[in-house]
């Protein structure tokens, strides 16, 4: 499999515990991979490491041929490939124009470039009548979008997402998930989210990987995984049935 994001030997320890034990996982580029397991799978480590935001004890990260471990850094032009939207997105006390633009700005992109891209972007997510307002007075759904469009508007090779919608309405959720499906499709987008939710891993995923106690269990297509597991433990986790 040709891959974007390759993992060797990964290991994470918070306090002397260990929370992270990958040997290997492979990503494949333009794709949808949800990441499932229960809470403290290791799932939220295993994208911070991946985005270069904590480091490995140990093992490496390759990403395309770029390597990131205790000892090697990601390049600039890597970091400014990828994006990540957290569970509970920040907002800068401005308004959401300059919000979603910020990425843009920053790469110093012209300002006709910019509103070209962040008119559709915020018409993608339904943000079109809420650019002057302050981002820090939107509701959660309102933000959570704002965050997306602001990580998608730079046109990301690798988008890193935790729980994007976790607590919100159908309305909120439906619009994120068009996005992500969007980012895929149209723009070759490698897409990485942290889902507990079962019916969005199966709507949105071309791959799963199902984490437990900090390793990778089984991994492979959606519906491999949903329709035939290999491993009772990820039997028990979709179904329902694992007590954790």
């Amino acid at each position: 499999m040709n891959s974007l994001l390759t993992v060797k030997n990964l290991k994470k320890s918070y306090k002397g515990k260990l929370v992270l034990d990958i040997g290997e996982l492979e990503i494949e580029p333009g794709k949808i991979t949800a990441v499932i397991g229960p809470s403290g799978a290791g799932k939220t480590t295993l994208l911070s490491l991946l985005n270069g935001i904590e480091r490995p004890d140990e093992g490496s990260i390759l990403f395309e041929d770029e390597e990131f471990s205790a000892t090697a850094s990601y390049s600039t032009d890597a970091v400014r490939r990828m994006a990540m939207v957290f569970q509970k997105p920040a907002m800068f006390n401005t308004t959401v124009y300059k919000n979603i633009a910020y990425g843009l700005k920053v790469r110093n992109m012209k300002k006709e470039q910019i509103d070209q891209r962040l008119e559709a972007a915020a018409s993608w997510m339904g943000l079109s009548g809420l650019l002057t307002q302050k981002a820090v007075t939107l509701s959660g759904g309102e933000a959570g979008r704002v965050a997306v469009a602001r990580a998608m508007i730079i046109r990301p090779d690798l988008l890193l997402m935790d729980e994007p919608t976790a607590n919100l309405d159908p309305a909120n959720v439906s619009a994120i998930e068009e996005m992500i499906l969007k980012a895929a499709k149209e723009y070759g987008t490698t897409v990485i989210i942290v889902t507990h939710n079962m019916f969005q891993a199966r709507r949105l995923a071309d791959n799963i990987v199902f984490m437990l106690n900090g390793q990778v269990i089984e991994r492979g297509s959606g519906s491999d995984i949903f329709g035939n597991p290999s491993d009772l433990r990820t039997q028990a986790f979709i179904s329902g049935n694992m007590v954790y």
